[in-house]
């Protein structure tokens, strides 16, 4: 689906050389579900120092020091906690980090993708939307484990979701 096929290439939502994410998003509650996606799409996460608890910084003025500081020390945000059971969830789904790429469904605010290997099949949802969305699509059985959550999900009726949430349901063998 890529020039690059079958490569681990390396994901980032900002760098060291351009504006922090968290100053360029406008909406601060999509910056979980923008960390949702750049952990389970494929490519190998990377989080530039501060990102994980949304530290700001703008690039301008040839002056890249904004974008660079100095922090004291860790700060533990609802972000951090967020980011870790991200990074929990793809570190123990072989789909999430080496699964084929699918989209099931796309509309403007939300987006459902599978990503599945021989072991494994996760499905990837995502409401950007301030409304909850009802998704009907086939999801090719009937159960689910949210690996964010842990939380069982019936696809049976639709699969509601939240505004502005994110599931990384692993389907049910």
């Amino acid at each position: 689906w890529t020039l690059y096929k079958n490569r681990h290439l390396l994901c980032f939502a900002d760098n060291h050389d351009v504006t922090r994410i968290a100053s360029i998003i406008q909406n601060p509650q999509h910056l979980e579900l923008l960390y949702a996606l750049l952990f389970s799409m494929p490519g190998i996460p990377c989080l530039y120092y501060g990102s994980e608890w949304g530290a700001e910084g703008v690039k301008g003025g040839g002056d890249d020091a904004p974008l660079r500081p100095c922090f004291d020390k860790p700060e533990e945000t609802a972000l951090t906690g967020w980011i870790a059971r991200l990074a929990a969830a793809r570190r123990g789904s072989p789909a999430l980090q080496n699964g084929s790429y699918r989209n099931v469904l796309l509309t403007n605010l939300q987006i459902i993708f599978e990503r599945r290997t021989e072991e494994e099949r996760v499905l990837v949802a995502v409401n950007a939307d301030s409304q909850p969305y009802t998704a009907h699509f086939d999801a090719g059985c009937g159960l689910a484990w949210d690996l964010i959550s842990g939380q069982k999900h019936d696809f049976g009726g639709g699969s509601q979701l939240p505004p502005y949430s994110a599931f990384f349901w692993r389907m049910e063998r």
